[in-house]
């Protein structure tokens, strides 16, 4: 009995392992296209989603490290590693609250536009669909296992669905009823909510407690 429980144990942590690479890669994959169209087509919110999305990928190899600690010992506290990782992923938040509103201001300052927020409508629906599915698959896996860590990770990934949904209306909201400077204020939209992931990486760092990213540390 003991056996079965512990294989079926280890394919969870493998499924849980599995999701977080995929986010990894999706995010990487979603970062370069997002920074390539929002570049070319001059959104700056798209730009700096593409952004956002390379900062997640060094939030999700602090998961990764994360899942692999708490598959040795579940009750071990949160090391070195993880803290550094928060901290370096906060502070690459920060840095990015800076440029994005330093940038929006100008935009609006010299009333400038993008070409098209085309690529940011496909761009945000995709990664809506693909968050919100692995929202429900780390939710699953963190339940079977009754990781605190874990669900608090599922919980975490609602923020992308929140910084998507911003892209997917200034997007929409540009692209066919052409409102100056809703590009601007949607990367206003997107400051506010890194901020709020780079205040909560530093208050994960200094804590050992498992929070989710809606919750205080």
């Amino acid at each position: 009995m003991e056996t079965a429980i512990s294989r079926d144990t280890s394919k969870l942590y493998k499924a849980a392992t599995a999701l977080i690479i995929f986010t990894i890669v999706y995010n990487l994959v979603e970062g370069l296209i997002s920074v390539y169209f929002g570049f070319e087509d001059e959104s700056l919110t798209l730009f700096g989603f593409g952004i956002d999305s390379f900062i997640e990928v060094a939030s999700g190899i602090g998961v990764a490290h994360m899942i692999y600690r708490v598959k040795r010992n579940p009750r071990s506290s949160r090391d070195d590693f993880e803290r550094t990782a928060l901290k370096v992923t906060g502070a690459a938040f920060y840095a990015l609250v800076v440029g994005l509103t330093l940038t929006s201001i100008y935009n609006i300052w010299t009333s400038h536009n993008p070409e098209t927020t085309f690529w940011g409508i496909v761009i945000s629906v995709i990664s809506i669909l693909i968050m919100w599915a692995l929202i429900m698959g780390k939710t699953k896996v963190g339940r079977a296992l009754n990781s605190p860590a874990i669900l608090a990770d599922a919980q975490c990934t609602k923020v992308c669905i929140y910084m998507s949904i911003i892209l997917l209306g200034s997007s929409v909201i540009y692209e066919f009823a052409r409102i100056p400077y809703i590009d601007s204020i949607g990367t206003l939209g997107l400051a506010y909510y890194s901020f709020r992931e780079g205040k909560e990486c530093f208050e994960k760092a200094k804590s050992d407690r498992v929070c989710g990213c809606d919750d205080h540390c």
